[in-house]
């Protein structure tokens, strides 16, 4: 039997443009998708150390856009967030940052997102 069928490929969509992030925000917007944006360096460490965990949300989530942005490669999309230390995750909501997390820290990217979840599925006044 072939695994790829098994194991369902989690979706994070690795941002290579400006256009890919401001695509990702409108369909976040237009559709009231949660948007969860890992902020990531290849030299750091702790950072790259969280990708594998971030495949796993994808999977446990699927209603949620998980984005990976390059800072180096991204800077302008980084400062425009004030992203300044690595990993940083953000939680958007229709387009506006909702959270953010600073720091290699599973447990709490999960229950931050649980949160943002459950604020999705009612009205919040």
């Amino acid at each position: 039997m072939d695994a790829d069928q098994e194991n369902p490929k989690p979706i994070i969509v690795n941002i290579n443009s400006t256009e890919t992030w401001d695509s990702h925000l409108q369909q976040s917007k237009s559709h009231g998708t949660p948007m969860v944006a890992h902020f990531t360096a290849s030299w750091c460490i702790p950072s790259v150390a969280m990708n594998p965990f971030i495949e796993q949300l994808a999977l446990v989530f699927p209603d949620i856009i998980f984005l990976t942005v390059d800072v180096d490669d991204f800077k302008e999309i980084a400062s425009k967030y004030e992203v300044k230390a690595m990993p940083t995750f953000l939680l958007m909501k229709e387009g506006v940052v909702v959270g953010r997390l600073v720091g290699a820290n599973p447990d709490e990217v999960k229950k931050r997102i649980e949160t943002l979840l459950q604020s999705n599925s009612q009205f919040v006044v």
